[in-house]
C-alpha cells in the first residue's frame, strides 16, 4: 500500500485467498454470491449441427460467340478485373520508401501479382505480400473456393520470386448457428487444412467476421487469403510486364473446363457448376519448378492466370509493358476443351504466363521438364494482342490502346 500511496494511486484491499476453492462475494456483510471456482473453468460445451447442402447449379449452355475480342474487352472492364488504380493511389504503399515491387507496374500501371518490401537496411532479403480471393466460387462450393484462394495467394507470391510462404485467413460468413452456414464453414476450414498441409504453408494469423446476415439473406461465403513469403534477393524479383520483342511466351500449368463462378460466366448471366479445383501434387510441383527457373534467372516476366483466364493475363502483360503479343491456343496444354472461349477464359488454378528470352529458352524448358508447360507465342513490337484459335483462325485481335482503355474505364477516378 505504501508503494501505491507514494505514486498517488488509489488501491483498496477487497478480499483474501482461501483454501476451500470457493468464491464468496459479500455486500455490506450480506453474501450475494457463492460458487465453486472449478465450475467457472468447466463451462458446458456447445453442440452445433453442420449440414452440407449439395449444389443444385447447372452448367449453362450457349453457342460460342463470333467476336471473342469484344468479350475480352468486356471482361477487362468487369469490376473484379478492371484497374484498381484510383483506389491504390489513395493509400500509401511507399511506407519508409521500402517498397521494391509496387502494386502497379510500368508506365501504364499494370497489375503486379504481389508487392515486395525491403524491411532490413543491411540485407537484400525481401518480404513478399500477395492475396487470393474469389467469392463467386463460394456460391458453388466453399471447399474449392477456399482451396482456390490459397492457390492464388501462393502462386501470386511465387510469380514474383517468393518462397517459405506463410498464410493469413480472413473469413466473412453468415450465421454459423444455422446448420447450412456452419456446414459451408466447416468445408472451407477443411480445405484450409488440406491445402496448407500439402503446400507446407502454415497459417500464422487471421480473423473472422461471422453472423453477416439481414432479412435479404446471408453474405456470400468469402475467404481472403494473404500470403507472406521471403525472396532471398530483391534484385532478382520478377514483374509481370512484357520486357522485349521476340521473347517467347510460355504457359505453365494445365487448363481444364472449369468456368463455374468465372468472370466469363458472370458476364453471360450464369454461375455454372464446375468450379476450379486444386490438384495439390501437380500444383506444388509447378510452384517449385517456377521458383527454380526464377532463381536461375530464366524468367523475364511472370503473371499468374486468375480472373478472366489466359486472355486477360496476356492482355495485362502486354499493355503493362507496351509490347504486343501473338499466341496460339492449339499449343496450350488442356484437358476436355474444344472451344476457343473456354480455353481463353477458363480460370483453372496453378497456372502462369511466363516470358523467356531466346538465350534462356533451352535452360528454361529443361528446368520445367515434367511439368505441363508449352511455348504458346511470342512478344512482338506491334502494339496488338493477336490470338489464334483451336482451328488456326484469328479469334482475338485488339490494340493495346483499346485493351488498356477498357481495363482503366470502370473504376477510373475521372469516370
Amino acid at each position: 500500500m505504501a508503494v501505491f500511496e507514494n505514486e498517488d494511486v488509489e488501491a483498496t484491499p477487497i478480499g483474501e485467498f482461501t483454501a476451500d476453492a470457493v468464491l464468496r462475494i459479500y455486500y455490506h456483510d450480506e453474501k450475494v454470491a457463492e460458487i465453486e471456482i472449478p465450475f467457472l473453468f468447466e463451462p458446458p460445451k456447445m453442440v452445433k449441427t453442420a449440414r452440407q447442402k449439395p449444389s443444385t447449379f447447372e452448367e449453362p449452355e450457349f453457342p460460342e460467340p463470333d467476336d471473342l475480342t469484344e468479350w475480352l474487352l468486356r471482361l477487362l472492364s468487369a469490376p473484379s478485373i478492371a484497374s484498381k488504380e484510383s483506389v491504390v493511389r489513395t493509400y500509401d504503399h511507399e511506407v519508409k520508401g521500402n517498397t521494391v515491387l509496387k502494386p502497379l507496374q510500368g508506365e501504364w500501371a499494370g497489375p503486379n501479382d504481389a508487392a515486395i518490401l525491403k524491411p532490413l537496411e543491411h540485407s537484400w532479403k525481401g518480404l513478399v505480400v500477395s492475396c487470393g480471393m474469389n467469392p463467386s466460387y463460394g456460391k458453388i462450393d466453399t471447399y474449392w473456393m477456399s482451396a482456390s484462394a490459397i492457390d492464388e495467394a501462393v502462386r501470386n507470391n511465387v510469380a514474383v520470386g517468393g518462397r517459405r510462404i506463410a498464410l493469413l485467413d480472413n473469413f466473412t460468413w453468415g450465421n454459423p448457428e444455422k446448420p447450412e452456414r456452419l456446414g459451408s464453414l466447416v468445408r472451407a476450414c477443411m480445405a484450409c487444412y488440406d491445402v496448407a498441409k500439402a503446400f507446407e504453408t502454415p497459417f500464422i494469423s487471421g480473423k473472422d467476421s461471422l453472423y453477416n446476415e439481414s432479412p435479404l439473406g446471408p453474405v456470400t461465403p468469402t475467404l481472403l487469403i494473404t500470403a507472406l513469403g521471403i525472396i532471398p534477393d530483391i534484385r532478382s524479383s520478377v514483374s509481370m510486364d512484357a520486357k522485349a520483342s521476340n521473347d517467347s511466351v510460355y504457359i505453365v500449368g494445365k487448363t481444364f473446363k472449369e468456368l463455374g463462378g468465372s468472370e466469363y460466366y458472370k458476364l453471360r448471366g450464369s454461375l455454372g457448376r464446375t468450379v476450379p479445383q486444386v490438384r495439390l501434387n501437380e500444383a506444388k510441383k509447378t510452384f517449385n519448378t517456377v521458383t527454380e527457373a526464377t532463381d536461375l534467372g530464366l524468367v523475364a516476366a511472370c503473371h499468374d492466370l486468375s480472373e478472366g483466364g489466359l486472355a486477360v493475363a496476356a492482355a495485362e502483360m502486354a499493355f503493362a509493358g507496351g509490347y504486343g503479343m501473338e499466341l496460339d491456343l492449339r499449343k496450350v496444354p488442356t484437358e476436355d476443351l474444344d472451344r476457343d472461349d473456354f480455353v481463353l477464359f477458363s480460370e483453372s488454378n496453378s497456372r502462369f504466363l511466363i516470358e523467356v528470352s531466346k538465350k534462356a529458352k533451352q535452360d528454361f524448358e529443361k528446368s520445367l521438364k515434367g511439368s505441363p508447360c508449352a511455348e504458346i507465342g511470342k512478344i512482338v513490337k506491334t502494339p496488338r494482342l493477336r490470338i489464334s484459335g483451336l482451328k488456326g483462325k484469328t479469334i482475338v485481335d485488339a490494340s493495346l490502346k483499346d485493351l488498356l482503355a477498357s481495363w482503366k474505364r470502370t473504376l477510373s477516378s475521372e469516370a
